[in-house]
C-alpha cells in the first residue's frame, strides 16, 4: 500500500467516533497551519527534499506530511508524484502563490488564507481580488428563462411554445 493510500485510509476510511474524528482533524489542521506559516514566511525559497526529510524539517510525522503533500499538490508549480511516493521520494514545495491562495479560499480554509504571512506577499486589495476571482469561478449563473409566449431563441420568429418548446 502506498503512503498516499495509507493516509487516505487513515484520514477518510477509518472507523473513528465523531469525537476522535474531530480531534484527528483539529490536530491535523493545526499542524498544517504551522507548515504553511513557515512556508509563507519565505515564499521565494524553493523547499525540496524527500518526504521523510520534509516531515523532519517541519517536525511532523510521516503521515501528516503525506496529507500535507496531498493537499498542496494542486497548488505547486510542478506536481509531485503523490500516487507513488515513498519515504525517500524527492518532492518539491515550490508553489504558485496566487493559485495556493485561491485553492485555500476554494477549500473554505479561512485559517489558512487568513494567515498574516499573506500580508507580506499580497496587498489587502490583491487578496480581496483573488478571493472574489475564486468565489466567482465556482458560481453558476443561470440564463433568463424563456417564457412559453416569448419569441423562440432559435430565431424562427415563432412563439417558443410552438417551436422549440414542444
Amino acid at each position: 500500500m502506498t503512503l498516499l493510500e495509507q493516509w487516505r485510509k487513515m484520514a477518510y476510511e477509518s472507523q473513528m467516533s465523531e469525537q476522535q474524528n474531530n480531534y484527528f482533524w483539529g490536530n491535523y489542521f493545526n499542524l498544517e497551519k504551522g507548515i504553511y506559516e513557515k512556508l509563507l514566511s519565505a515564499p521565494e525559497e524553493a523547499v525540496t527534499g524527500t518526504v521523510k526529510e520534509l516531515a523532519e524539517k517541519y517536525e511532523v510525522d510521516l503521515m501528516t506530511m503525506v496529507g500535507f503533500l496531498d493537499g498542496i499538490n494542486d497548488s505547486l508549480k510542478k506536481s509531485n508524484p503523490i500516487d507513488s511516493m515513498e519515504e525517500d521520494t524527492p518532492v518539491s514545495l515550490e508553489f504558485d502563490k496566487e493559485l495556493l491562495y485561491k485553492n485555500m479560499v476554494g477549500a473554505k480554509a479561512d485559517w489558512l488564507y487568513g494567515l498574516p504571512q499573506w500580508n507580506d506577499i499580497f496587498t489587502e486589495e490583491r487578496q480581496k481580488e483573488l478571493y472574489k476571482e475564486q468565489k466567482s469561478s465556482t458560481t453558476v449563473v443561470k440564463g433568463k428563462k424563456v417564457g412559453r409566449n416569448d419569441p423562440c431563441p432559435c430565431g424562427s420568429g415563432k412563439k417558443y411554445k410552438y417551436c422549440c418548446g414542444r
